[in-house]
């Protein structure tokens, strides 16, 4: 006789969902776990009194290539704020307040940001804490051209599954509505 075999039938439901959410949950939990920041490559920047150490989970930096941004003053974030203002070819700019790492969060960064352009960027770093403000700068910083076929491509051949599907529907369609038509 099963363990369950012994409880009520609405029991016997209740329990068997139980065990089976647990079982989910159980297998799901490592699986859901973030891998952790790797860093690459890292470049100094001197923000006034801070040095800071700016890192990159991907190097060579590619356009359209998502990758984690980390950065770290020398002597840690706590007590003190930053700005960073990325700004590209063609006038393109991002600027964003600096927080805690969604998965590493003892140093500030962004989680899968990927520049939108190739060419020459610049990264101007602001930074107030308790020596006071300090800026710095890292100057012509290259994005290499955005790995892969070109997006219209890309896109062009990923549809294809989506015209197939559609042309099979219409054509289960129209043969649908012709056997409704014989049989009226």
């Amino acid at each position: 006789m099963s363990p369950l075999g012994s409880l009520s039938g609405s029991r016997r439901a209740v329990a068997a969902v139980l065990v089976a959410t647990g079982l989910v949950l159980a297998s799901a939990t490592p699986a859901l776990a973030y891998p952790p920041v790797e860093t690459v490559h890292t470049e100094r920047i001197q923000a006034g009194p801070y040095g800071v150490t700016v890192g990159f989970s991907t190097w060579p930096l590619r356009a359209m290539q998502s990758l984690d941004f980390t950065f770290t003053p020398d002597d840690g974030i706590g007590g003190k704020h930053g700005t960073i203002t990325m700004a590209g070819p063609g006038g393109q700019k991002h600027r964003s307040r600096l927080a805690k790492h969604p998965r590493k969060r003892e140093v500030w960064g962004m989680d899968t940001l990927a520049l939108p352009r190739e060419g020459t960027w610049r990264f101007s770093l602001a930074v107030e804490g308790p020596s006071g403000r300090g800026e710095g700068v890292m100057k012509d910083f290259q994005v290499l051209p955005q790995p892969g076929p070109p997006m219209a491509l890309s896109w062009s051949v990923g549809t294809v599954p989506l015209w197939v599907l559609i042309g099979l529907l219409a054509v289960a369609w129209r043969r649908t509505r012709m056997v409704v038509a014989e049989q009226v």
